[in-house]
């Protein structure tokens, strides 16, 4: 049974969200909170398995009280906001702290809509009670690498539950000229433009959401847009990305499998693919087309994710390569794409 302390400055969502996972049988609602100091309250006598977490409350804010929370108590936190533009930006930014996951209601007929995606927020909330969740600790910046040459190497990620937090880890080490790099994370739609926005401030190469027609290039990663298609590289001599509008995969649109499905045949030896945090076996098929291809293939492991889903159905299949904690997964992709230059240059030489 998982037990769920629900906070919310309104009453209205408190009521119907504890109407909504009361009604999952392996969900027990064991208390719901107004604001932070009644919610800090209520997790020292309650102790509940998860909280969702309102990310607009008076006095203070969502973010504000969900880093105290990760510094001090670390629990899973589901963050309830809105699909708006402000809703977005201050989730990532919850997700970047350590919130496992987020749930975003709809602004208009709210009881109505909060039904029919009573489902999603049930199993997000299962899904987090399972979750290995980490103290909060501010990123340091990576050291300035001097000399890096890309070579001709691709690199795809896929990622779900935890992946803000774990692509934030990725991507910092990457430097100016990193290799041409293609993301599917799973999001709600509207939320991937700002988490583009947010990765291209905080890293060093330029991040944009992709569009159908944008060349690979040295320097550049492009985000997956959440929605109604899937994010697929394409081309033989020039790549490209090409958004699909075909029906969902392992119930995902976009959906990483059908990402590195793509690479397999477009990059083959050329790419490198990595699985990181998520619920689920979204891609792992697709991990090993590009294993089997040439590619190169990193999983990460157990103990540094946040749910050990996607990287351990991947495992298990064969297609992860080297598996490995997180915070050397930067690096580790960086190494591979020297080798092969190294490889080149001697073969020349020869």
């Amino acid at each position: 049974m998982t037990r769920v302390l629900i906070v919310d400055d309104s009453a209205t969502i408190r009521g119907l969200l504890t109407a909504i996972l009361s009604h999952d049988p392996e969900i027990e609602v064991v208390g719901a909170a107004p604001d932070a100091a009644t919610a800090r309250q209520a997790i020292k006598e309650l102790n509940p398995d998860v909280v969702t977490l309102d990310v607009e409350m008076p006095n203070m804010n969502g973010l504000e009280f969900l880093e105290k929370i990760m510094r001090l108590r670390p629990m899973p936190v589901v963050m309830v906001s809105t699909l708006t533009q402000r809703g977005a930006e201050v989730t990532l930014a919850a997700l970047e702290i350590g919130a496992v996951d987020c749930f975003a209601k709809p602004t208009d007929n709210v009881a109505v809509n909060l039904e029919e995606c009573s489902q999603e927020l049930c199993e997000k909330v299962k899904t987090a009670s399972r979750a290995r969740v980490r103290p909060y600790a501010s990123r340091k910046p990576a050291p300035t690498r001097i000399g890096f040459d890309p070579g001709s190497s691709i690199v795809a990620i896929g990622s779900s539950t935890g992946g803000v937090e774990a692509l934030m880890t990725v991507l910092s080490e990457f430097p100016e000229n990193c290799p041409p790099t293609v993301i599917t994370q799973h999001m709600p739609p509207h939320f991937t433009a700002s988490f583009a926005q947010r990765l291209d401030r905080l890293c060093k190469p330029r991040v944009s959401e992709a569009n159908d027609g944008d060349v690979l290039q040295v320097g550049a990663i492009y985000v997956a847009p959440g929605g109604d298609r899937h994010l697929e590289v394409t081309g033989s001599t020039t790549l490209r990305c090409h958004l699909q509008p075909s029906p969902a995969v392992n119930g995902h649109r976009p959906s990483v499998d059908v990402l590195f499905g793509s690479m397999a045949a477009s990059a083959r030896h050329d790419a490198i693919g990595v699985i990181l945090t998520g619920m689920g076996r979204d891609g792992a098929a697709g991990l090993l087309k590009m294993r089997q291809s040439g590619g190169a293939t990193i999983g990460q492991d157990e103990a540094t994710s946040i749910v050990y889903g996607m990287p351990r159905v991947a495992f298990e299949l064969g297609a992860v390569e080297r598996q490995m904690p997180l915070e050397q997964i930067g690096q580790a992709i960086l190494a591979v794409c020297e080798a092969r230059v190294q490889k080149v240059r001697h073969a020349i030489r020869v």
